[in-house]
Parts: C-alpha cells; sequence; structure tokens
C-alpha cells in the first residue's frame, strides 16, 4: 500500500474520533502511535521508539518527552504529545525547547494529534527554532499541500 493510501486510511479513521472525550494518553494511543506506523516506525520497538524518553535538563532531572525515535541508539526525533484538540502555545513549546537542548536530536514535534507542528535548529545549532520549519492540520488543512513533506518523515525516507 502507498504512503498516500496508508495516511487515506489513518485520516478516515481520526475523522470519527470525539477529542472531547480524548485525555492525553487516548490520544497517544488512538492517534500518535498509529500516526507513527503509518510512517514506517515500529512503535513497539523500544529499540526504535521509546516512550517516556529521559531528557535531564541541568537543573531538573527526570524530565521525560513523550516520544523519541531512535537511530543506532541516539534520539533523532522527540515527540511532545498534547490531549487531542488542545490548543498548541508557546508553553508547550518550550517544554519541547527544554528537552531538544538535552542531545543532538534535529527534529521535535509537538502535536495534539491534529495539529502537527515540526521544529528544529536551522537558525542556531543545538537550539531549537521558535517557529516550526513544517506544520499542518491534518482535519482543516488540504492534504495535497503538505503530503508530500510529510511523506520524507517516513523511516524509509528520513536521513
Amino acid at each position: 500500500m502507498s504512503f498516500v493510501d496508508n495516511f487515506k486510511n489513518f485520516k478516515s479513521r481520526i475523522l470519527n474520533l470525539d477529542a472531547s472525550s480524548m485525555n492525553e494518553e487516548t490520544t497517544k494511543n488512538a492517534i500518535i502511535m498509529p500516526f507513527f506506523v503509518m510512517l514506517g516506525y515500529d512503535v513497539f520497538n523500544p529499540a526504535e521508539f521509546v516512550p517516556e524518553y529521559t531528557c535531564d535538563v541541568a537543573t531538573k532531572k527526570g524530565e521525560k518527552v513523550d516520544y523519541a525515535i531512535l537511530h543506532d541508539g541516539e534520539p533523532m526525533m522527540l515527540i511532545e504529545v498534547k490531549k487531542a484538540g488542545m490548543k498548541l502555545q508557546k508553553q508547550q513549546q518550550g517544554q519541547l525547547y527544554r528537552y531538544f537542548s538535552t542531545n543532538r536530536c534535529r527534529i521535535a514535534v509537538l502535536t495534539n494529534g491534529f495539529n502537527y507542528l515540526f521544529f528544529s535548529d536551522i537558525n542556531t545549532p543545538n537550539i531549537m527554532d521558535d517557529d516550526p520549519f513544517f506544520s499542518f492540520n491534518i482535519l482543516e488543512d488540504d492534504e495535497n499541500i503538505y503530503l508530500t513533506s510529510l511523506e520524507q518523515f517516513c523511516k524509509e525516507k528520513f536521513n
């Protein structure tokens, strides 16, 4: 099955979800994990997709990002999840900003399952940019505009 077909199946599945009845854990299980499965990641392989990945900050120990995607044991993408439909604001972005600076990861994703914000360190090395370099809303945006970009995050293509 093609990436576009997988995406359409995923999207049709989440269109029927009631975000108001979902908490963060439900969002992770019903939307986020299937989203990354659609991108080709093995969400049940802790050598590849790690829940509650430790990102200790100098002054705070035990800080954890919701997920990290690893390659050769190193994080290549951090994912911070919020409750489905929750408005994504600078406060949640700040949390991800702290996590980003603790490792050599170059991509950070902030999501509520419907909105996806992709950040990197394009402006200053090892410091997450204030603005996402790629973002979309699955429920509102025209998928023809962002699907080609999203496909670049598939496991088989991501570098």
